[in-house]
């Protein structure tokens, strides 16, 4: 018994530091990483969808591109990147998805 008690102090312990580490992270990319956005793409490589990366090597980050882009993660997209569209997100809020393309287009 005493030994389980450790063992979940010890979880409990490192959970507070993983989410400590999260706190330290960008408000987008919290979103990010609670998003399914991982599963299409991550921020180097092209996986499904283009790498963060390459989107911010395209998009400037200004007002105009941040609208535009949080847009496409609300309603979803087709044609720039290639034919696999982008799936909508319409759970998502508009002030949402610009903080998570607010750090996406800093991923250099």
């Amino acid at each position: 018994m005493k030994h389980k008690l450790i063992a979940l102090l010890l979880c409990a312990g490192i959970s507070s530091i993983v989410n400590a580490q999260d706190k330290d992270e960008p408000a987008g990319k919290q979103l990010i990483l609670k998003s399914d956005c991982k599963a299409c793409h991550t921020e180097k490589n092209k996986l499904v969808g283009p790498s963060y990366k390459d989107i911010a090597a395209k998009y400037p980050s200004n007002s105009k591109n941040i609208t535009l882009l949080a847009g496409k993660i609300i309603k979803g997209g087709s044609g720039v990147w290639g034919q696999i569209p982008m799936a909508p997100h319409p759970q998502m809020n508009k002030k949402e998805a610009e903080e998570m393309v607010k750090y996406i287009l800093t991923v250099k």
